[in-house]
């Protein structure tokens, strides 16, 4: 990551949902600030500078990785006008918690595929020029997506994240014959009147309450709107003491913050891959079930062929012999085309490590909130994302205190090259990937959104 960082990062290591701390102080808001101006003290810049950012790029030992991806051009992504941006320049893409931006070795690998398919048809399932025979191509992905959420066992790359969802549902939502009416039984746990967060409390509160009643506890790990990061090992504890069974939906959450799902005892989750795993439009999704249940074949399941052991697959002898964990689950064979453009990404990934790619993370987003808070000072918004650097992931939302202005600002957004996320109605979404995004971008985005909201005209 960064050399000058890396002695401040100890403990950046094994649960980021437990508290972690610098050497010599908690990573909390007041840090974080305090951090960026002593790494511009040492660098004897401004912090509010663009020759900061500079250095700070100048010291990310992450770079490397921009560069592996196509970044759209100004000129690709505006649609009627450029005002500060040549159009030959990238673009500022914050998107990413929408769609994460394309690997360039995607191209190659679907053309790999394609090639195959042309010169081997039906026979590249069992022959295949380069070893990705579409018999097993999903073990091209697992060990690697195992590095990220849990072990390979636990994990099977399938289908799509609501599908997945109403799969796992059908096996592990179990309720008896009291509570079966979702509109009416189902519990929901919204934040305090004015607020925007769910304090973890009331969520633990609602547990311990109505846990005795529940059958499934079924949450967000990142939540999609305010970028809030759920105690995801903490509600499991509490919810699995009342004997509920714990799933997460955790699309906004892999490849976004570190996961420890078998550690924490998770029993199932579900995610997409063409967010923050970069897999394209529609990529193909993903399951995790906890080992625990890996050898649990009496709990109904919507089944199908490819969750068969693959020695007797073929067979056709009417006999479902379901592969032990998480595969047994998969219900088709997947979509080869699906599968290698995630491996694209995971290739990525397996060149440096979650854990480093959060430590920039969370540099990266402080740095967005500092210029925020320096720059713009809540000038017709404020900032609904939790300021704890470990209770959101890489996202910060902006409630803009006009309704539906936030439309006029997107949109301006965009003629200066700015790719970010607007909610109706009231919410930006920006979201700065380690991966692809850097400092100085950061620091021409706050500068292009503060001319926006001037020449709009913004209430405050």
């Amino acid at each position: 990551m960064f050399d000058i960082l890396a002695p401040h990062l100890k403990g950046l290591t094994e649960d980021l949902n437990d508290e972690i701390k610098y050497q010599k102080f908690k990573h909390g808001i007041k840090e974080v600030k305090e951090f960026l101006e002593k790494l511009a003290n040492r660098g004897k810049v401004d912090p509010l500078s663009s020759n900061f950012a500079q250095y700070l790029d100048e010291n990310d030992k992450l770079k490397y990785l921009r560069y592996e991806f196509s970044i759209p051009k100004s000129r690709d992504i505006v649609t009627d006008k450029v005002e500060a941006l040549s159009p030959e320049e990238e673009c500022m893409y914050f998107c990413g918690n929408s769609l994460g931006l394309m690997p360039k070795r995607a191209r190659e690998l679907i053309s790999q595929e394609l090639d195959v398919w042309a010169s081997s048809g039906v026979v590249g399932h069992f022959k295949h020029k380069h070893n990705r025979p579409w018999v097993s191509i999903e073990d091209t992905v697992v060990e690697k997506m195992a590095d990220i959420v849990a072990k390979p066992i636990e994990i099977a790359i399938m289908n799509t994240l609501t599908s997945n969802l109403h799969l796992l549902m059908a096996s592990f939502y179990t309720p008896n014959t009291k509570k079966t009416h979702p509109a009416k039984e189902l519990i929901k746990v919204t934040p305090p009147e004015g607020e925007s967060v769910v304090p973890l409390n009331s969520i633990l509160e609602i547990i311990e309450k109505e846990g005795h009643t529940i059958s499934l506890v079924l949450f967000s790990g990142v939540h999609y709107y305010t970028g809030q990061f759920f105690k995801m090992k903490k509600i499991t504890q509490a919810a699995q003491r009342k004997g509920c069974i714990v799933g997460f939906d955790l699309s906004h959450a892999v490849g976004n913050v570190v996961l420890k799902l078998h550690k924490w005892g998770i029993d199932f989750a579900a995610w997409c891959s063409y967010k923050y795993l970069n897999s394209g439009p529609g990529g193909i999704a993903g399951i995790f079930l906890h080992e625990k249940h890996a050898n649990d074949f009496n709990r109904p399941r919507l089944a199908g062929w490819w969750g068969s052991e693959r020695k007797s697959r073929f067979k056709m002898d009417q006999q479902f012999k379901p592969i032990p964990g998480a595969s047994g689950f998969q219900v088709s064979n997947p979509s080869v085309l699906n599968v290698v453009s995630l491996l694209a990404s995971l290739e990525l990934f397996s060149r440096t490590s979650m854990v480093n790619l959060r430590a920039k993370s969370i540099l990266l987003t402080g740095y967005l909130e500092y210029l925020l808070d320096k720059q713009l000072n809540g000038l017709g918004f404020k900032i609904i994302t939790p300021r704890d650097p470990h209770q959101r992931g890489c996202q910060l939302s902006l409630k803009f205190f006009e309704r539906s202005v936030q439309e006029k600002v997107h949109k301006e957004l965009m003629s200066y090259g700015a790719v970010v996320d607007e909610r109706s109605p009231d919410i930006i979404r920006i979201a700065p990937n380690p991966m692809y995004n850097n400092f100085s971008e950061v620091f021409r985005f706050v500068r292009a959104l503060k001319v926006v909201i001037g020449d709009i005209g913004v209430k405050d």
